[in-house]
């Protein structure tokens, strides 16, 4: 199943695509409801954020993040 593409703040303050989430998340985007939701594989809800259709969105709600990708690891830095 296609994700619609877009972006998302995770919970280390950084932006990540929804295409590209990382972590071997499974990701649910609802564009109407301005919503995404990363499981695992087991169906467990690990992380809720707002969806933004492009970073320029984030900026205009004055979001200032990084982009970061897939191969990211999710965690506090401490723990990689």
């Amino acid at each position: 199943m296609a994700v619609a593409p877009g972006f998302f703040v995770d919970w280390n303050g950084n932006a990540r695509r929804t295409e590209d989430a990382g972590g071997d998340f499974v990701v649910d985007v609802d564009t109407a409801a301005r919503y995404v939701a990363l499981y695992t594989r087991n169906g467990t809800l690990m992380h809720e954020a707002t969806y933004y259709k492009t970073l320029e969105d984030m900026e205009k709600k004055g979001i200032k993040v990084s982009l970061v990708d897939g191969a990211t690891p999710w965690g506090m830095q401490k723990e990689w």
